[in-house]
C-alpha cells in the first residue's frame, strides 16, 4: 500500500492553457501515458483539452457542476457522479454560471480496460487490479488514517471506515 499526500503532487498548466491541474499520480510505459490521476477546477465555460488515445472519467468533488457537450455527447456533471467520455472528442464545459467546480480526473490509455470509478464509504472493496483511493475527508483505509486529498494506491483489498467517502478507481491491465 502506497500513501501519497499533497507533498507528492505536482501542479502543471492544462494542455489547452486555460487553467491548471494538480497531478496526483502518473504511470507511463516507454514514454506513453498509461494512467494519470489529477484534480482540477472548472471555473468558466470553455473547451476541454484533447487527449488522443485516452479515455477520461471525471467526478465533480465540489461546486454546482456543469454541462459537458461534444459530438454525440451531452452530460450533466453533478457532484460525486463519475462521468466517462473519450479524450479525443472535443468537449466543452457550459452552464458553469461563473461558479467553480473542483473535479477528480482519471485518464487511461485506450489500450487498457476501462477503469471502474465509484464513490465509496464504510465499505469493503475486494482485491483485483490496482486500486487508487482518493480521500474526500479524513477516514481510515485498512486501519490507516488518511487525510483529505490523500491518495492510497493498493493491489490488495481495502476496508474503508469513517465519516467521509473516497473516490475509488480500479485499474486493470497495468
Amino acid at each position: 500500500m502506497r500513501h501519497l499526500t499533497e507533498a507528492d503532487y505536482t501542479r502543471q498548466p492544462w494542455k489547452n492553457g486555460r487553467g491548471s491541474t494538480t497531478e496526483l499520480w502518473r504511470l507511463e510505459r516507454d514514454g506513453q501515458l498509461l494512467v494519470r490521476l489529477s484534480r482540477a477546477a472548472v471555473v468558466e465555460d470553455g473547451p476541454f483539452s484533447l487527449f488522443p488515445g485516452i479515455e477520461r472519467n471525471l467526478t465533480v468533488l465540489s461546486g454546482p457542476g456543469f454541462r459537458l457537450t461534444g459530438p454525440g455527447l451531452d452530460f450533466r456533471c453533478e457532484p460525486l457522479v463519475p462521468v466517462a467520455f473519450p479524450g479525443d472528442v472535443p468537449v466543452t464545459a457550459s452552464e458553469t454560471d461563473g461558479q467553480q467546480s473542483d473535479d477528480f480526473n482519471v485518464m487511461t490509455a485506450r489500450s487498457l480496460p476501462k477503469p471502474t470509478v465509484l464513490v465509496a464509504q464504510n465499505d469493503s472493496l475486494p482485491a483485483g487490479g490496482m486500486m487508487a483511493l482518493y480521500a474526500l475527508g479524513p477516514c481510515l483505509v485498512n486501519g490507516r488514517g488518511v487525510n483529505r486529498d490523500d491518495l492510497i494506491l493498493t493491489e490488495g483489498a481495502a476496508r474503508l471506515q469513517g465519516d467521509w467517502p473516497v473516490i475509488a478507481v480500479r485499474l486493470y491491465g497495468l
